[in-house]
């Protein structure tokens, strides 16, 4: 099985292109993990968090969406399935990236809720 439900904050502004005939919005979107651990003593701390960034893909209906209303700092809930994809660019150097291919997805409200 292959799914993917992210909740954080839009990262930049959706950029969009053209498939043909169908829009697709592309963006960023931080996760935070809240993380514990040990100290010297052997007391529980809590550590920093730790900021993941995922590239975030919509197709259509969806992209169309993203590019009126979803803004950088928005908070988002997507579900969706991950693609890795590698191409070569013109000095032969090798890229990958995977993104998160949305489904579904919810706009909420801005706060720490």
């Amino acid at each position: 099985m292959n799914k993917v439900i992210l909740l954080g904050n839009v990262g930049r502004d959706p950029r969009m292109r053209m498939v043909e005939t169908t829009p697709v919005a592309e963006f960023s979107l931080a996760t935070n993990e809240r993380r514990r651990g040990k100290d010297a003593n052997g007391n529980e701390v809590e550590l920093p968090e730790l900021t993941e960034w995922h590239n975030i893909v919509m197709w259509g209906k969806a992209a169309d969406y993203a590019e009126k209303y979803i803004r950088k700092g928005s908070r988002l809930l997507v579900e969706g399935k991950l693609r890795t994809r590698s191409w070569e660019d013109r000095n032969a150097i090798k890229h990958t990236i995977t993104e998160v291919f949305v489904e579904n997805f919810e706009l909420l409200p801005r706060g720490n809720s």
